[in-house]
């Protein structure tokens, strides 16, 4: 992963400039090529160092003479959809505060199947899932919320049809927040809240959350300090004593109800909050558009999936159930245009 990648040489740095890089799926094709072998050929099967010239975009492998593409073992292998959509689909992501959903990303490039719109972005969503890595540190505010469903008029919170558990936490100095995590939980009971302490917080933290009996227990054994703000005995609203968690369950749902118009499945719910938290933790990024680049740069070192892969997922019951669009898939079009010089190439 490059430290230090530079604006306009890297990576675009405005839409009009995205549009002059990758005109056709030759450009995209070789932006992912130097992504993922910055050096120099890499074999990724005997790790040999070089290759013979092949065919245009291929590489055969010096040592053991197997042919590789850029797009071979990553989340773009053996797709029929032009690199041009997923480019367009990609900066469209990240660049946008509230991302993008599958019906707005198949209008947008002419898309003919509402099911590559949604395979693409839930192939995105995989990537985004497997880039959290460092865990909370410092202060670090935590609550849970309830996400998705539609609850009955006489029925109300944990109550509600469809209700999912979902934990929130957030680091936070002074008025400043950090990164933060969202994860579903089977419920909100000590068990669960203390899985979700050891996998998102580090030990020797300070977790802050509400009352709730469940983290007297959950905390025990976390090797974190808790410090609890009482709603009931401080008399403030539960956003006051818990600001930046609750801003973020706030953004969340503006997100879901806005951009998916809470059409989201209590199935796919964690891909979309992982999403999310991808955009959020990369806020403060020097810009939008290096957030593509990660993106990007992530995609080429993830592995292949189908979209049956994709679209079979584990209910909390542990069933499997198969879900998600299933229209008549239809090739696209390419966004082809013509070709420029390729900045990325110019050291």
């Amino acid at each position: 992963m490059r430290t230090s990648p530079t604006a306009g040489k890297d990576y675009p740095t405005s839409l009009a400039q995205f549009r002059s890089w990758f005109p056709t799926d030759a450009d995209c094709s070789d932006y992912l090529d130097w992504l993922r072998w910055p050096d120099g050929f890499l074999c990724p099967s005997c790790f040999s160092i070089g290759d013979w010239a092949d065919l245009a975009g291929i590489h055969r492998c010096s040592g053991c003479g197997r042919r590789f593409s850029a797009t071979s073992g990553t989340i773009f292998h053996r797709t029929r959809t032009p690199l041009t959509i997923w480019f367009e689909a990609a900066w469209l992501m990240t660049v946008s505060k509230q991302g993008i959903s599958a019906l707005s990303l198949q209008r947008t490039t002419g898309l003919g199947s509402y099911q590559s719109a949604w395979t693409m972005l839930q192939k995105f969503r995989t990537v985004m899932s497997n880039s959290h890595h460092e865990l909370l540190s410092g202060n670090v505010e935590m609550d849970e919320t309830y996400l998705g469903g539609k609850g009955k008029p006489e029925v109300t919170g944990r109550g509600a049809a469809g209700k999912l558990v979902v934990a929130g936490a957030i680091e936070r100095s002074g008025r400043s927040f950090g990164r933060a995590r969202l994860q579903i939980l089977p419920d909100a009971k000590s068990p669960s809240l203390e899985r979700f302490i050891h996998q998102q917080i580090q030990p020797g933290s300070t977790l802050v959350t509400d009352g709730w009996r469940g983290y007297l227990k959950a905390t025990k054994n976390a090797g974190v300090q808790h410090e609890i703000h009482n709603v009931s005995v401080s008399g403030l609203p539960a956003h006051v004593s818990l600001p930046g968690v609750h801003r973020l369950f706030s953004l969340v749902r503006r997100v879901l109800d806005g951009t998916y118009q809470g059409s989201v499945q209590s199935e796919q719910l964690q891909g979309y909050l992982d999403e999310f938290i991808y955009r959020f933790n990369r806020r403060h990024a020097q810009s939008r558009e290096l957030v593509f680049f990660r993106l990007l740069e992530a995609s080429v070192e993830a592995g292949p999936s189908s979209y049956q892969d994709i679209a079979r997922v584990h209910r909390r019951t542990g069933t499997i159930s198969r879900v998600g669009p299933t229209t008549e898939y239809y090739a696209p079009r390419s966004l082809a245009n013509l070709s420029i010089a390729r900045p990325w190439r110019s050291s």
